[in-house]
């Protein structure tokens, strides 16, 4: 079997800023939520996935906020939007997927946690990350683990994962911390690039290992003086801009493979939650609903 990990705060981001918007009859914006069941579905129907987790930013901060002043807040994010988290996580939940609220964690630790731990199930034959998140491209394991980008059509296995980023996929929280990532709030280091910092890393393995005289470096970049007059002074800056970087996998998730299994949409949920949108015509996408015994089972009842 095959297991997709969905980052689902990515997917409702792209369907608000992306799908035609639409207003529920209590007046707040419905599209978003909408849009995101439409490519749930979309995942299970037109591409064949049988085992579904899906994870989200319940709030925009985690844990990381407190290791650093920067990093990125909910500031800014559009009310509309905002007001959407809830909803897309019930509309997970009423299509029978699993979803995977995070508070103190992010959607991205959710997803390494999962990966890491169903690539070791042997029924498991492949692990599909569905974003484009290049965090998560640490999470790739040979052809193993992969990054799927679902819009653009494209599997990133670890061969890919060189090939784009430069650097092997234990290298990428390096790599991101030299470079800096805007989308997170980590800000890098001065006058060390893509190019610059993949050529470091791959000749290294990690920032610890880049020797602080240029004249040891096994590998060749322009201005090596430079970088290595930022990077000798930034040891500790990189150090923390690693750990953000790095995505944990030790989430406290609790399903097994078999609990990811779609078995059919939730009817009196996602009925009470369309009714709610002001679209009972999204009830017709459906094409398997769970049974009332199942979805006792499915409750631990």
């Amino acid at each position: 079997m095959q297991v997709h990990l969905v980052d689902g705060t990515y997917e409702l981001f792209r369907a608000f800023y992306g799908a035609p918007r639409r207003t529920a009859p209590d007046g707040r914006e419905a599209g978003a939520t909408l849009a995101l069941g439409r490519t749930l579905l979309g995942l299970i129907h037109n591409e064949g996935a049988t085992h579904v987790g899906v994870a989200f930013d319940h709030v925009v901060e985690s844990f990381r906020n407190e290791l650093f002043e920067g990093y990125k807040t909910g500031e800014g994010i559009d009310p509309d939007l905002r007001a959407q988290f809830e909803p897309a996580e019930r509309m997970t939940r009423a299509l029978g997927l699993v979803a995977w609220p995070m508070v103190e964690f992010e959607a991205d630790d959710a997803l390494a946690t999962a990966a890491a731990r169903y690539r070791r199930d042997r029924s498991v034959e492949r692990v599909l990350i569905c974003s484009p998140d290049k965090d998560l491209a640490q999470c790739v394991r040979g052809r193993r683990v992969v990054i799927i980008d679902r819009r653009r059509k494209k599997i990133i296995d670890e061969a890919g994962v060189l090939e784009k980023y430069g650097v092997e996929p234990a290298s990428i929280p390096d790599w991101l911390a030299l470079v800096g990532d805007a989308a997170d709030g980590i800000p890098g280091i001065p006058r060390w690039g893509a190019r610059s910092s993949a050529a470091a890393l791959r000749a290294c393995g990690h920032i610890e290992a880049i020797p602080d005289d240029p004249a040891k470096w096994k590998f060749g970049v322009r201005g090596a003086a430079g970088l290595a007059g930022h990077l000798g002074t930034r040891r500790e800056e990189l150090a923390l801009y690693r750990t953000l970087a790095t995505l944990r996998e030790d989430v406290p998730l609790t399903e097994t493979v078999k609990d990811l299994e779609w078995r059919g949409a939730r009817r009196p949920e996602l009925e009470t939650l369309c009714r709610e949108l002001g679209d009972d015509s999204f009830l017709a996408r459906v094409t398997r609903w769970l049974e009332p015994r199942d979805e006792r089972a499915s409750d631990g009842i």
